[in-house]
């Protein structure tokens, strides 16, 4: 879409805006989630894929809506999900039996003048790859989450789209508040990059978060150093009895 002619681009300025996507499978079992009537009998899973806000923060106002494409043995494999309340979620909700790449297209709002962007994700019904300690919380939670942060980035937003992504929400758009854990305040309307500074359930992206894993690199980073380190000394051993070895050896 070329832009109008009074339409000018904000140069020098980024805008960045948190969200989350990907997938949260279900197995079926007859106390927590048994299977609906006329689900095929070879599926073994129920399962969702969603776009959303960081802890259900607004996204409306910069996506408009989000396509999903799904596997083509699925009925109906390409999804559109518009119209969605401010604070909602782009999502769809399937059954089956296997993994697949999902293939999720997000379009912007008319006012961006934007192409929509592609992403991919691939859809987990079984864990694997995490630890004991971890499948076990997944087996008690009964689900399989495969769940990605993601930060859109604006370069260079054009005026009108600029001032959206900017402006607080008008009032009745979302805009309640809300008193999250650690007394952090946040707004379901509310138009700002920031991120929840503590862990609640069903939200895993904070500051807390983030530290947590920083602490897990520093931690990382230090044993990979310590093991350097002993490897040069076994390196330095090693080449003195290799020089032993040849000193033996001409004599």
């Amino acid at each position: 879409m070329a832009p109008p002619n009074n339409q000018k681009r904000v140069k020098g300025t980024q805008v960045y805006r948190p969200f989350v996507y990907g997938t949260i499978a279900k197995p079926f079992n007859d106390d927590t989630n048994p299977k609906p009537p006329g689900t095929p009998a070879d599926h073994t899973h129920s399962w969702t894929v969603f776009v959303k806000g960081v802890d259900d923060g607004d996204i409306t106002y910069w996506c408009k809506k989000v396509q999903f494409k799904l596997h083509e043995s699925i009925p109906n494999p390409l999804r559109m999900i518009d119209d969605i309340p401010p604070g909602g979620t782009f999502e769809v909700h399937e059954t089956g039996w296997g993994e697949f790449e999902i293939t999720i297209k997000l379009y912007y709002v008319p006012e961006s003048l934007e192409k929509p962007q592609t992403l991919y994700h691939h859809l987990r019904l079984h864990p694997y790859g995490e630890t004991e300690e971890e499948k076990e919380k997944m087996k008690q939670r009964g689900e399989v989450p495969a769940v990605v942060y993601e930060e859109q980035l604006f370069n260079e937003p054009y005026e009108n789209f600029y001032e959206i992504l900017t402006n607080p929400a008008p009032a009745g758009k979302g805009g309640k508040t809300k008193v999250l854990k650690g007394g952090m305040v946040s707004s379901v309307g509310e138009r700002t990059a920031l991120i929840p500074l503590t862990n609640r359930p069903g939200s895993e992206f904070s500051l807390e978060t983030e530290n947590l894993l920083l602490v897990d690199i520093k931690r990382a980073a230090t044993e990979v150093m310590r093991m350097i380190e002993e490897t040069k000394r076994e390196i330095v051993e090693k080449e003195a009895e290799l020089a032993t070895y040849k000193g033996a050896i001409q004599t």
